[in-house]
């Protein structure tokens, strides 16, 4: 699957290094030059291709935004001031913080590509003879759209909508819509997507990895989930909406499907020589050694170098240690053997011991790149645990489903495949706890969290409880959500207001 999509990735890492530049010093919603006419099925197909390059730092933005926020790092710098610290530790003044800024741009980059082929398919689309090609282009170009939004909504809630490609003159001066007028178009385009993707055995061995209506689906039921979650009284991604019917109604299709299976080994999913295995429902996908690189970066994200030197090896661009939090780390039982995959305790480098521990999930130390930037490996969005597990939180919300074999039997699946006995009448918070452990590192706790409708207590708990150096703020709701990035703030001065608490 990787040599079939080689041709696709390096396509759209050469549009990435070609227009990167430009890009980040753009409005991201915007271009600066007249739109190409896409006159052949080859230009279109490399406009999608365009489109999904985009997800290229998406792992990385979890990792920093959702992992880094989260009770799961404990991410006091002991080497010089990082960005990541004044994510870790609520600080008020990040509106320039790079992660944010990147969220933003890459997010908006995404969405202009994605218009861009939708308005060509409008104009210019009876240049694809095939008619089938044509709705599966367009279905894809929202999905990606949708997920883009998605990721935008649940990051800085209001941001402007835009349905189609703008100059730059067009784009300033747009105001930001309501969570509620986002939402709309997320569901809209999931739907599309839906009901005209194919699974994924209707695509072509060379279109392997492409979005299917399973990942579209259950994009679509965590949307559901998340509009269902307190509002906080602020303005974020939840409305407080009881729509966990359906979201479990899509879940069910997923799970019926029969595409998906339970591995029964945790290290399987995520194995450098298991990629695109019967868990995976959407994930990014990458490929190293190429030129332009198209590898990840994500691997090492969270790894210090110091841990790479002690090996013999290049430093990877961890930096210093964004240490596991002691909650996180001690939660996990004796027996758990997710605990020492996930996480590693313990190097010397130089005669120095660093005890701390940190996340090296993705780590396969044989498959080191010389590059820190071209790690094989993909990155897995949505995997058939998370649905299942995503399904038995919408029962315990009052979905239907049992208690008994929608709730108790699927954490239990969950913990005897990590070695841990069963738990009966399990409640909404040990399935947090659960889930928390399972999808550690993989970027998911921040947006749990919010869901959960627990934040602030949990979040000010274990502040209390690690905090020993003292530099984490108190935490309250207005972090939900982050600062919409100074640059913007700049550029429509007077149209935007700043998210409060910021």
């Amino acid at each position: 699957m990787k040599k079939a999509l080689s041709a696709l990735l390096i396509i759209a890492g050469t549009l990435v290094q070609f227009s990167c530049s430009k890009e980040l010093n753009l409005k991201p919603i915007s271009a600066a030059t007249a739109l190409t006419f896409y006159a052949t099925t080859n230009d279109f197909l490399q406009g999608i291709n365009a489109a999904y390059s985009s997800l290229k730092d998406y792992p990385d933005r979890q990792l920093n935004l959702s992992e880094t926020r989260s009770d799961n790092l404990y991410a006091v710098s002991d080497g010089g001031v990082r960005d990541w610290e004044g994510i870790n530790n609520f600080q008020r003044g990040i509106t320039s913080n790079p992660y944010i800024t990147s969220a933003w741009v890459n997010n908006f980059n995404g969405i202009y590509k994605a218009n861009v082929l939708l308005d060509q398919l409008q104009k210019n689309g009876t240049v694809i003879a095939d008619a089938s090609l044509r709705t599966r282009l367009e279905a894809e170009a929202r999905f990606l759209r949708a997920f883009f939004y998605f990721d935008l909504v649940r990051w800085f809630g209001e941001v402007p909508l835009v349905q189609k490609p703008l100059a730059l003159d067009e784009a300033i001066g747009i105001p930001r819509n309501s969570v509620t007028d986002v939402y709309n178009l997320i569901i809209s385009d999931l739907k599309f997507a839906g009901d005209n993707l194919p699974a994924p055995d209707g695509y072509a061995a060379a279109d392997k990895g492409r979005a299917t209506k399973w990942a579209a689906k259950g994009i679509l039921a965590l949307v559901y989930m998340t509009r269902s979650a307190p509002t906080y009284d602020i303005k974020g991604p939840g409305l407080g909406l009881n729509e966990w019917s359906q979201a479990a109604s899509l879940l069910n299709e997923i799970i019926a499907s029969g595409k998906y299976t339970f591995l029964s080994a945790y290290s399987n999913i995520f194995s450098y020589t298991n990629e695109n295995n019967s868990e995976v429902v959407f994930d990014v996908e990458y490929i190293s050694g190429q030129n332009p690189v198209i590898g990840s970066s994500f691997p090492s994200l969270l790894v210090p170098d110091v841990y790479f030197r002690s090996l013999g090896k290049l430093d990877q661009n961890g930096l210093s240690i964004r240490p596991v939090s002691n909650s996180l780390y001690n939660s996990y039982e004796a027996a758990d053997n997710r605990r020492a995959f996930s996480t590693q305790k313990g190097f010397v480098y130089n005669g120095d011991v660093e005890t701390r521990p940190f996340f090296k999930k993705y780590l396969d130390i044989t498959k080191i790149p010389t590059k820190a930037v071209d790690w094989p490996v993909n990155f897995v969005m949505l995997r058939y645990t998370d649905v299942l597990m995503l399904k038995a939180e919408c029962v315990l919300h009052g979905a239907p489903g049992s208690q008994a074999a929608d709730v108790d039997a699927v954490v239990n699946q969950v913990r005897a495949r990590a070695g841990l006995a069963p738990r009966n009448g399990v409640t909404l918070l040990q399935l947090f706890d659960e889930r928390r452990r399972e999808f550690a590192g993989e970027g998911s706790r921040w947006h749990d969290l919010v869901r959960s409708g627990s934040i602030e207590a949990i979040m000010n708990a274990w502040i209390a409880a690690d905090d020993a150096q003292h530099k984490i703020a108190p935490f309250q709701k207005n972090y939900i959500i982050y600062p919409v990035p100074q640059s913007e703030m700049d550029i429509n001065h007077g149209v935007f207001i700043q998210n409060a608490g910021y």
